[in-house]
């Protein structure tokens, strides 16, 4: 650990894949707590620019002190918000297109082992799951004591392949008509109850319906197929991108996204 609490796992894959030593345009989509940013920036030319954006309000703040620990009259410009809206921030920054760009996708263990956010099913907390939680959009909460049976089901599917969503929506909807549904651990019970139980399950029941619905309440996939789309569009010429996904639903559509621009002849895939 560091003096942030953080320690990037991928950084050296990331340095040697995002070349910082002749980036001086950098973007770091989702900068959490800084880790694999303070890399890129501690590498990079003594004019370059990064731009730093994370949903997350705190972790933004927590990686803003640690980018300017290391800054040394490098611009560091921060951005709280989603990474679908890039494009504005990198305008905003003045920075025209990227050397470099990443983007880490998934939740922050900070998040996760925070009961308040609700991302975890191992300890109580309310029935949240918003990465923003300074906005104003729909709780994990409000979905599943608003949602209809059957979308409630296909939100599950589309978003975690979980293939038993309808029996999981069948018991949530009965479930919340004696009593609204308000925390992680309920809702945990109630798919459990809908499988089965664990019967020596090696991952918990309700694993795949927590991710469907952060991923439905954070509209992931959505950011992802919008800076998917605009990539061509923000890398300089000869820059980098690289997407660290931890899915399938995400890694299928990074995959795509960089098959079509190779074959239209406008990237290379390393």
């Amino acid at each position: 650990m560091t003096a942030y609490g953080h320690i990037a796992v991928l950084e050296r894959p990331v340095v040697a894949l995002l070349r910082p030593e002749s980036a001086r345009r950098i973007v770091d989509c989702t900068v959490g707590l800084g880790g694999h940013a303070e890399a890129l920036l501690a590498r990079s030319p003594a004019e370059a620019t990064l731009v730093a954006m994370d949903l997350d309000a705190g972790n933004l703040a927590r990686a803003r002190d640690r980018l300017l620990a290391v800054a040394a009259g490098r611009q560091v410009r921060c951005f709280h918000g989603s990474f679908a809206e890039v494009r504005q921030a990198m305008q905003a920054a003045e920075v025209d297109r990227a050397d470099a760009l990443l983007a880490d996708l998934g939740i922050a263990s900070s998040q996760l082992d925070d009961p308040q956010r609700g991302l975890s099913f191992l300890a109580e907390g309310p029935l949240d799951m918003r990465l923003d939680r300074e906005g104003s959009g729909p709780t994990a909460a409000d979905l599943v004591n608003t949602l209809a049976e059957r979308e409630l089901a296909d939100l599950l599917f589309a978003n975690a392949d979980e293939h038993r969503s309808r029996a999981i929506a069948r018991t949530i909807v009965s479930a919340r008509q004696q009593e609204r549904i308000e925390t992680t651990t309920q809702l945990a019970a109630l798919v459990e109850r809908a499988l089965g139980g664990r019967r020596g399950a090696k991952i918990h029941p309700a694993t795949r319906t927590f991710q469907a619905l952060r991923i439905a309440v954070n509209d992931e996939l959505g950011a992802l197929e919008a800076l998917l789309a605009a990539l061509p569009e923000l890398l300089a010429v000869g820059g980098r991108a690289g997407i660290i996904s931890f899915h399938s639903l995400e890694d299928r559509r990074v995959k795509r996204a960089f098959l079509a621009m190779k074959s239209a002849g406008i990237a290379e895939i390393l």
